[in-house]
């Protein structure tokens, strides 16, 4: 079963999202992300195939064909520009490292690039946007002449660079008659806080029996696990980038798991949805282990074993449902988020630089997690300077639209955590005062999933107000009557004042964050300390991701 899909907003949005998003590779109107010196905020992701399965058969495809395709996938779109090239986001030397030293034994393979006692290391000096530009090269395997079944591989791919990190992959390598699939799981319909017992199963689809099987299930933050079963081992990630953080497991399974028959968890397997949760994703996957090889994989690093009762395997008649590589399920849809945008004022004189701090809260209850990469969507945010001023200075992830002076777009990637709350200083020159003069402050609507109330999700920059007009917090009944002041920098209050020359930002956790780009040096996102503060245009949105417990 797929993922729900959604449209993404850079093919829909008129305009300034076009006209920014395509300007990214043109001129001066291109955000500077790397390419002028700043460190990439995100790991760049190495993607490929995950898991690959040899049969001792031979049949393993064209010989001449790689199973594995390894590419980069960066921050952006990778829609060409204007002039039909994909954005460059990071300009310097890095190298991808493929160390097979875990398929000793396992399969033989054939590697891109440059060879090397432990594998092959590919070199580069340009990152682009997205996925598909960005091609490193293909791996082939195949099973050597003293191949014997049941065995497991590892392959690993690294990255280094100055001023890019790399998320590195993992990609598991089963050599076996026999071929393990998992059923696909129906939508649970779990509402929040709510326990959902996950009917998990697999298939032999092979020709031949095994010897036994690792299961492996994962939960994103969203999603705890109820049991510790003694023939599991677990492993919390609550640090990192939020894609990242969750409860992942390996389970093993001595029973021998014969060709062509299908088997269940005897008892589901409990999975609970936290209080912040909304379209989390539960995944799991079997694969052929021996003994041995399983009660290797219980003590890798990081993993805690568990004490409670096993999980154990009973056999199907039949074989019911559908069967894929992955099993995967998302829970709970029955919460959302609200993102507050809150303006700001200031008052200035003719040739005076007053700062503006604008902001962006998730009034919750939800975290937003977005799409899995690659093909996560970006939020997007626009903001139109007041009349009479120019913008000096703004977020380092902002670039100005090509075709209309003083319209700014910006582009932030989920997920949003369920408590961000940030401001964010956007530097105007007064070159006219003009009383009550206002620019608009305004997101895109983020549909995945969307969002029950946006009515909250615009605000005014108000420059020189007067009393009865200096209001900057946006509604569906046009502007309120009354400004709610805040200091510069307190969390995003609606209608807060801004003042003169004044920079700084907060976050949720206490870190902070800043840095102003030059207007027309474009949309680096930016890291903090220890937060990541992806910072959104005008109406500045940020993500934090901070060290916290998932339950």
């Amino acid at each position: 079963m797929r993922r729900p899909v959604r449209r993404s907003v850079f093919r829909t949005m008129p305009g300034l999202a076009a006209a920014a998003v395509l300007a990214v590779g043109s001129g001066a109107a291109a955000p500077a992300l790397a390419v002028d010196g700043d460190p990439l905020p995100l790991p760049v992701r190495i993607t490929g195939e995950s898991r690959v399965d040899l049969s001792l058969q031979g049949d393993n495809g064209d010989p001449a064909e790689p199973q594995i395709m390894l590419r980069l996938a960066a921050p952006g779109s990778d829609e060409p520009a204007e002039d039909g090239e994909v954005p460059v986001v990071h300009q310097g030397d890095y190298k991808i490292k493929i160390e097979i030293g875990g398929l000793a034994q396992v399969a033989e393979a054939k590697l891109p690039c440059t060879p090397s006692p432990w594998g092959a290391t590919c070199e580069g000096d340009q990152i682009r946007a997205g996925e598909q530009a960005n091609v490193i090269g293909g791996i082939r395997l195949d099973v050597g002449a003293n191949g014997s079944p049941r065995r497991l591989g590892e392959i690993t791919v690294r990255g280094e660079g100055e001023g890019v990190e790399f998320a590195p992959l993992r990609i598991e390598v089963v050599v076996s008659d026999s071929r393990i699939v998992s059923r696909q799981l129906s939508p649970p319909g779990v509402g929040v806080g709510h326990t959902w017992n996950a009917p998990l199963g697999l298939r032999n689809a092979g020709r031949a029996p095994a010897d036994g099987v690792v299961l492996r299930f994962r939960g994103t933050r969203g999603l705890s696990f109820v049991d510790r079963h003694g023939n599991c081992a677990y492993r919390h990630t609550t640090d990192g980038p939020l894609q990242g953080q969750g409860t992942d497991a390996i389970c093993a399974f001595s029973d021998v798991v014969e060709a062509g028959t299908a088997y269940a968890v005897a008892e589901p397997l409990k999975v609970r949805t936290l209080p912040f949760a909304l379209n989390d994703r539960f995944t799991y996957s079997f694969a052929p282990a021996d003994a041995e090889k399983a009660k290797a994989l219980l003590a890798t690093d990081g993993y805690t074993p568990g004490t409670g009762a096993p999980l154990t395997l009973e056999e199907l008649t039949g074989a019911p449902g559908t069967y894929w590589t992955q099993g995967s399920a998302w829970l709970p849809f029955d919460t959302s988020y609200d993102i507050l945008i809150t303006g700001d004022s200031a008052r200035g004189a003719v040739g005076e630089t007053v700062t503006v701090d604008v902001g962006f809260r998730n009034l919750g209850p939800a975290w937003v997690r977005g799409l899995e990469p690659p093909d996560d969507d970006p939020m997007l945010t626009y903001v139109t300077v007041p009349p009479g001023a120019t913008a000096t200075k703004i977020p380092e992830d902002c670039w100005p639209d090509s075709h209309t002076e003083g319209l700014y777009g910006c582009w932030a990637h989920a997920p949003v955590l369920e408590d961000a709350n940030l401001t964010f200083p956007f530097e105007l020159r007064i070159d006219k005062v003009v009383k009550n003069a206002k620019g608009k402050i305004e997101m895109q609507p983020f549909d995945y999933p969307s969002e029950p109330n946006q009515e909250n999700n615009w605000a005014w920059i108000v420059l020189n107000p007067t009393d009865d007009g200096g209001s900057t917090q946006g509604s569906s009944g046009g502007p309120s009557s009354t400004p709610s002041a805040s200091a510069s920098g307190s969390g995003g209050t609606p209608g807060s004042t801004g003042t003169s020359g004044g920079s700084g930002s907060s976050s949720s956790d206490g870190s902070s964050g800043g840095g102003l780009a030059s207007t027309g040096g474009g949309g680096a996102l930016l890291v903090g300390g220890g937060a990541l503060l992806t910072v959104g245009l005008g109406a500045v949105i940020v993500f934090v991701i901070r060290r916290r417990s998932a339950g």
